[in-house]
């Protein structure tokens, strides 16, 4: 029995995600786990404006999507401290690809949602709780209603890889979930697919 428990991500849990996201500098790169929610992504001389819609970047813009339920996650808590999680959520909600080219030449049909990141404090890896967070979306997503989930994880072929680079998690997270291999994107990562029963 795992000792974690999993929440959604929504304004009743968005304080302790805060409180994660404020010990990590943002998380991780800073971006309050904006990154994937835009089509996007700054370059040198791009405004403000154009990359959020006057909404400053970092927690503001994070905050904002939250409340508007455009922002998905399964948040792992232990007690009341949020110790990671894992985002999902729609092609239209969740845009952004890394080797988007090399990802759209493979592509058959867009899933019904993607898991894009996976985010665990510094003091609890290798405990589990990625693999909680990932079994907790995939649960949110069956009450959801399921479909086609598709995952970009890290192909680490017994290479050890500092954790800042596996937010997308690894291969072998996600074979133990039960997600099936489809093709290669870019040099290290791959696709991954499972279709999710939503639950009656």
């Amino acid at each position: 029995m795992s000792e974690y428990t999993i929440k959604p991500l929504n304004m009743g849990t968005w304080e302790a995600f805060a409180l994660l996201c404020e010990r990590h500098s943002g998380a991780g790169f800073g971006c309050w786990c904006t990154w994937f929610h835009r089509a996007t992504h700054p370059g040198p001389n791009q405004r403000q404006a154009e990359l959020d819609r006057g909404v400053e970047s970092g927690r503001p813009y994070k905050e904002r999507l939250v409340r508007e339920g455009k922002a998905h996650a399964a948040l792992v808590l232990d007690g009341d401290a949020a110790v990671g999680w894992c985002q999902f959520g729609s092609p239209a909600e969740l845009p952004g690809i890394a080797h988007k080219k090399d990802y759209e030449a493979g592509l058959a049909a867009l899933p019904d949602y993607r898991i894009t990141c996976f985010f665990v404090d510094r003091a609890y890896r290798r405990k589990g709780v990625a693999a909680a967070a990932l079994d907790g979306a995939l649960e949110l997503i069956a009450r959801s209603g399921g479909g086609i989930v598709e995952a970009y994880p890290q192909e680490t072929a017994g290479k050890k890889v500092s954790a800042t680079f596996l937010y997308n998690g690894t291969r072998g997270l996600f074979e133990k979930a039960g997600f099936e291999y489809e093709r290669p994107k870019g040099a290290n990562h791959c696709v991954m697919r499972k279709a999710v029963a939503g639950e009656p």
